[in-house]
């Protein structure tokens, strides 16, 4: 009777911690009803329709708005015609095969994947994670899972076993350390110190935006790079001292905290074997040679990646070439490691890393041929430069102009992001709109870009239906069976919430200052 019991009381603990949040309330309407939304393929063929039929009504009904530079009457165009359809047939292939963000991923995630497959992504966390003293320990931990987005998702799979395991050597519970480790890699995603996957991603997606705003504005991939390195250093404190000040004293009074040192853990997970360090230094030989290289191309006022007609760097071939500068960047160190550790037997085994990650991009590339035609359907009707002018209009009618407008777009992305996890097809959806609206105020669209990427990050962590949710949770439940959503997500509310405002708090200094906010790119339109 006494098992039955105890039997009982755990199911009945799964979903829900004594004293700790129910997960069927609030968590749980999001998780249901964002689990009925369908997949963003289809959910962009829908939008395409909905496109297509709003261009009728609003041709029908006239539908303009005149330019506020040129004076030009634009008028919506109704895509419901013959000549719509013969476009549409005609350019759909086009539209896809010359969309910007494809190539330029696919290209850098080739590169990028030879070092992940490698392994010397996770060996350099691994290594970085347990050199560093205890004292800057958890800044550390946060800032390798903001970072570990160098590799596409390697940060959130590999951050958080180490930093549990190394919060265990340290008598602290595992479990906080699997939250820390966590929240870096997926609250602060966007924020790195080198350019990443999601900086060629979001870029490709702004400059086909941008295109013909005046005249055309190209946002490379170091548009937002000055604030980045900013912001991880921000998120590495302000996130070290949310764990001290709620995830730890939380987490001391889980289950298994009177057996915090892993005493049966393989002391070789903790430190390098004598193969991955003799391959990471080759690999780091390797690295700063080719970034030598480089230098010797860019750093002489005559040098070759230097723009031919002006010498300058911004704009450059060095800029303008930076995603195939950066595949070997990743591809070189990450081949001479494999080779010396032995993950590497044979050249082939490098073009298997590569075919690896386009096979991991495949469900990305199905996605952009309906972005892409979303894209070019929109700005076929004019509606997004009516709407752009329109909404521009308002907002300097209601005064919604400045650091207001700024956080009301940063809620409403971060809101978003919720239900729905990826941040091309938000990002696909957001910037055909509110990249020429805010255009129409001056604002650059790498600043655009920019405020977008704080609010699409934030709430990643707290989202149940976040890819990489039920991992966490797998991983959470090998110390504590009780622990459910409700109690995880109360464990990573205070990141989302407290990193938010910090994160606009420094959005407001950049904007109060005027600082450039990467390589040549500043808040407002260069005029």
């Amino acid at each position: 009777m006494a098992d039955k019991s105890s039997d009982k009381q755990t199911e009945q603990t799964t979903d829900e911690l004594p004293g700790q949040p129910p997960s069927k309330g609030l968590l749980y309407w999001i998780e249901v009803l964002g689990n009925k939304l369908p997949h963003p393929f289809w959910m962009f063929v829908w939008i395409c329709i909905l496109v297509i039929i709003l261009s009728a009504l609003t041709a029908f009904y006239g539908v303009n708005a005149t330019h506020p530079d040129t004076g030009e009457r634009i008028v919506a165009e109704n895509l419901v015609t013959g000549e719509g359809l013969r476009r549409f047939v005609q350019e759909m292939v086009t539209n896809f095969a010359h969309f910007a963000p494809l190539g330029l991923v696919m290209v850098m995630l080739m590169g990028v994947s030879i070092a992940e497959r490698s392994g010397l992504l996770a060996v350099v966390m691994r290594g970085i994670a347990f050199a560093v003293p205890n004292k800057i320990v958890l800044p550390t931990i946060f800032m390798l899972g903001a970072c570990g987005n160098i590799g596409s998702d390697a940060g959130i799979v590999v951050v958080p076993p180490i930093a549990a395991l190394i919060f265990s050597k340290m008598g602290l519970h595992p479990v906080a350390g699997l939250v820390v480790g966590y929240a870096g890699a997926t609250a602060g995603f966007t924020a790195n110190f080198l350019i990443a996957g999601t900086d060629v991603l979001l870029a490709g997606i702004s400059t086909e935006v941008a295109r013909d705003i005046n005249g055309g504005i190209e946002v490379s991939a170091t548009a937002n790079w000055y604030f980045m390195i900013v912001s991880t250093i921000m998120l590495g404190l302000v996130g070290a001292f949310i764990a001290r000040r709620y995830t730890i004293p939380r987490c001391q009074s889980f289950p298994g905290a009177d057996q915090l040192v892993d005493e049966t853990a393989d002391p070789s997970t903790s430190r390098l074997s004598e193969i991955e360090r003799k391959g990471l230094r080759w690999a780091g030989i390797t690295l700063l040679i080719y970034i030598f290289i480089i230098g010797l191309l860019v750093v002489p006022e005559n040098g070759v990646l230097r723009d031919p007609e002006t010498g300058s760097i911004v704009p450059s071939p060095f800029l303008r070439g930076l995603i195939p500068i950066l595949f070997f960047f990743f591809a070189l160190p990450g081949y001479v490691y494999g080779k010396i550790s032995g993950t590497f037997k044979k050249p082939d085994d490098a073009l298997r890393a590569m075919e690896h990650g386009i096979r991991e991009l495949a469900g990305y590339i199905v996605l952009m041929l309906v972005v892409a035609q979303f894209i070019h359907l929109f700005s076929w009707s004019n509606m997004d430069t009516i709407l752009a002018i329109r909404g521009a209009e308002f907002l300097q009618a209601t005064g919604l102009t400045g650091p207001l407008l700024f956080v009301l777009y940063m809620i409403i992305v971060a809101f978003v992001n919720i239900f729905m996890g990826s941040g091309s097809a938000k990002w696909a959806i957001f910037a055909p709109i509110f990249v020429p609206m805010l255009a129409q105020l001056d604002y650059n669209p790498a600043f655009v870009q920019l405020m977008y990427r704080v609010g699409d990050s934030i709430t990643n962590c707290v989202s149940p239906l976040y890819v990489y949710f039920p991992l966490l949770l797998g991983w959470i439940h090998k110390y504590d069976k009780r622990a459910g959503i409700g109690t995880i997500v109360s464990l990573l509310v205070p990141y989302a919430v407290i990193l938010f405002i910090m994160w606009t708090v420094l959005l407001f200094i950049w904007y109060g200052l005027g600082l450039p906010i990467g390589v040549g790119e500043g808040i407002y339109i260069a005029r």
